[in-house]
């Protein structure tokens, strides 16, 4: 039996930062591998 879209979402793993492993907040429409601190810490 096929598994509902919905709840194969809910199964996914939280996204983790590969820089530093903290779990990252997802955002829709958001491309972005890195956390927002280590984001901050390469531009300076």
């Amino acid at each position: 039996m096929l598994m509902s879209p919905v709840e194969f979402f809910r199964q996914l793993p939280k996204k983790v930062c590969p820089e530093c492993g903290q779990h990252m907040e997802e955002q829709a429409e958001s491309y972005l591998m890195e956390c927002d601190r280590c984001l901050s810490k390469r531009d300076e």
